[in-house]
């Protein structure tokens, strides 16, 4: 049964079983030739390298495959001879190579269902361990997953009608059409990636610079499913391949610089924030002035992107690891957030306090200092906000008991510029739960040191005394400006 199966693809092909417009074969394994695809691009010709190249590097003899010109079942693993099977993988991932038309579900059903399965067939084949897969098999299925993976994303919404962009947490995310099987051809690779049997050294000459670089611009899906696998997949590649790690970080700095300073658009900044936090974690000390830079020129200007909500999360988390790999980092990162502190965007703000409650609880004593003034007078704007979010998450600092600690041992500094916005909380701000919780930090200066307390409180009045007079001498050069006015003016003079 195998033999004519392998016959039948020298057989003249019927016009009921020609590839018409609804699907294409790209660069079939072991063929030779380089797909029968009308349009061709960057991904066919990576994926559709001659494989006759390779005999010089292999002495084994390399096998020629004949051409499959439709998608037939073909034998179970299990099936065949084991001398058989590694010829019998070749010949499945040629059907894996065709690359369906998803557009209408009623086409091509089962041609769909064949690929389907046999992707399912390759991946049981990989995971179980049964057989060592020759490298000419790994060359040719990275190829197959080039193929199928490596495509032109489809543009976002707002790019198809010519509309403003909306708010991406408001958007309906895309979802790809074929991602039956794009799922499944994702996870073969990630199970060839993780398993024990594969080589290291063999691997990264398929997994090469080309195919990483492709990988990463994937993370411009809006599918958020592709991502993913896709976050899985390429964290896995820097842990395996130490080769391609710095490659994999100058990449990922790329696409955060085009996103901050050109586009302000891309979906996988978040999936990209995830692995770039496993790395972080890793980090040796002394740190390296390339990842000093790094927190400096991407991760700190990612705060200023009107859509940092979608993927504060895992920035906030990044930015914290490197204040607790390196405490020294700390004042460059406050100042960094005060310099992009929103001045408007109230839910912005309550996300900047509370990533910067994160940062103080991993802040030393001396770089607190540092920037103990600029900070403080930040927060002190915050806590007479009239939106109650923002001044309530600001007094919410004064929970945690480590800054409670650093504010102690610096009160002389921090009580000054704080005490007037706490003051007018108390008399003006017209939220309940607000007016309390000001009450309580109050009372907890007043117990660390009741006679800066009474210092404090008495400029706060004589400064509240000297505007009142300022304000009443206004009033009396405005009365008699009113009255000189009357008398050159008389009935002539309009009164507002």
């Amino acid at each position: 049964m195998f033999k004519k199966i392998i016959k039948g693809g020298h057989k003249k092909h019927s016009k009921s079983d020609s590839i018409d417009g609804s699907f294409h074969g790209y660069g079939l394994p072991g063929s030779g030739h380089p797909g029968s695809g009308s349009n061709s691009s960057v991904v066919v010709n990576y994926a559709s390298r001659p494989g006759h190249n390779a005999k010089s590097s292999n002495p084994c003899p390399r096998t020629t495959l004949p051409p499959m010109f439709a998608v037939e079942p073909l034998p179970l693993f299990k099936d065949v001879a084991v001398s058989d099977r590694q010829n019998l993988f070749l010949r499945k991932l040629q059907i894996c190579c065709f690359r369906l038309d998803f557009s209408n579900t009623l086409k091509l059903v089962r041609e769909k269902e064949i690929k389907r399965q046999t992707l399912l067939e390759l991946v049981d084949f990989i995971q179980s361990g049964s057989g060592k897969i020759t490298e000419r098999c790994q060359e040719e299925m990275i190829k197959m997953v080039a193929v199928n993976i490596f495509r032109c994303l489809p543009p976002a919404s707002h790019e198809n009608t010519g509309q403003e962009a909306k708010d991406p947490e408001d958007e309906e995310p895309y979802l790809e059409p074929s991602w039956p099987h794009l799922q499944i051809v994702y996870e073969l690779l990630l199970r060839y990636i993780v398993s024990s049997d594969t080589d290291t050294k063999v691997a990264k000459k398929h997994i090469d610079h080309t195919f990483i670089s492709k990988l990463i611009d994937l993370f411009g899906s809006e599918d958020p499913r592709e991502r993913e696998y896709l976050k899985m997949i390429l964290h896995r590649i820097y842990g395996k391949f130490m080769v391609h790690r710095p490659l994999i970080r100058k990449a990922i700095n790329n696409i955060f610089y085009r996103f901050i300073y050109e586009t302000q658009r891309h979906s996988g900044i978040g999936e990209l924030l995830e692995i770039l936090g496993s790395i972080i974690h890793g980090f040796t000390l002394p740190m390296k002035e390339e990842h000093k830079l790094f927190l400096v020129r991407a991760l700190i200007p990612l705060h200023k992107p009107k859509a940092v909500s979608v993927y504060h999360q895992q920035l906030s988390y990044c930015v914290v690891q490197f204040v607790e790999k390196d405490y020294k980092l700390a004042d460059k990162v406050i100042r960094g957030l005060l310099k992009y502190w929103p001045m408007i965007n109230c839910q912005k703000e309550v996300l900047f306090l509370g990533e910067l409650e994160e940062v103080l609880e991993a802040t030393q004593t001396a770089e607190f200092q540092r920037c103990i003034v600029p900070l403080f007078r930040q927060i002190a704007r915050c806590l007479s906000s009239a939106h109650f979010q923002v001044s309530e998450r600001a007094l919410f600092l004064w929970n945690n008991e480590h800054i409670v600690g650093l504010v102690a041992h610096n009160r002389q500094v921090i009580l000054p510029i704080i005490f007037e916005a706490l003051e007018r909380n108390i008399q003006h701000h017209w939220n309940e739960t607000i007016h309390g919780l000001t009450a309580n930090v109050l009372k907890m200066f007043l117990e660390m040191d009741a006679e800066l307390f009474d210092e404090c409180e008495t400029r706060f009045e004589e400064k509240k005394a000297k505007a009142r007079d300022v304000e009443e001498q206004r009033e009396m050069i405005w009365e008699k400006l009113a009255d000189a006015a009357a008398e050159r003016g008389g009935d002539h003079m309009v009164t507002v």
